[in-house]
């Protein structure tokens, strides 16, 4: 990320072509393109998007979670929660739960609290439907089995499985570190400074 105009950046994309060709690789032109912060740019999973912080005149780097890795999630999820399917419960929460702790473990660091909620709403869902249409259960009988003593909403539980509960997972939000972490230009290459 480049703080200055667009000649400052063609001139550091041929620096970063050199460094990388130390390193014995190369910018792919077919996945590399120059936009501006604030259109945003999907990396990795995440969506890159220089914005306005709510309720202030500060402008930041917001790293959110990109529409395809949630897509790709409920792809999965649906795969396993098929009304047609007959896999054990066990097996089933098993796998969603790893799906669900992998996905968490590396989005919890992005602007992700509404989106895990959203998401686990989604699991939640797809797992009831799949009970009440497995074992014939009305949603009269689904609310009292979810129902604790005290009127409380429990987890879903089957064959001593319970589901992880995505929208419970902290977000500890990434700290700038770039003064820490040693950069690959050589003295001779200098330039545009680069910011993160």
């Amino acid at each position: 990320m480049v703080h200055g105009t667009r000649e400052h950046v063609d001139a550091l994309h041929g620096q970063v072509s050199r460094v990388l060709a130390g390193m014995g690789l190369a910018l792919s032109p077919a996945k590399t393109r120059i936009v501006h912060l604030a259109d945003g740019f999907d990396f990795l999973g995440f969506r890159i998007v220089w914005k306005r912080k709510r309720g202030t005149d500060n402008w930041h780097v917001y790293p959110f979670i990109a529409d395809e890795p949630v897509a790709s999630l409920k792809r999965k999820i649906r795969s396993l929660t098929r009304k047609l399917s007959h896999l054990d419960y066990r097996i089933a929460l098993i796998r969603i739960n790893q799906i669900l702790r992998g996905w968490a473990a590396y989005f919890q660091h992005a602007v992700a609290k509404h989106t895990l909620a959203r998401l686990h709403t989604f699991v939640w869902w797809r797992m009831i439907r799949w009970v009440m249409h497995r074992h014939r259960r009305s949603w009269t009988a689904i609310r009292r089995w979810l129902r604790t003593p005290h009127g409380g909403r429990k987890d879903i539980e089957l064959d001593g499985m319970t589901l992880f509960h995505l929208g419970q997972v902290p977000i500890t939000r990434y700290r700038y570190r770039g003064g820490n972490i040693p950069t690959p230009w050589p003295d001779a290459l200098t330039g545009p400074t680069p910011t993160a």
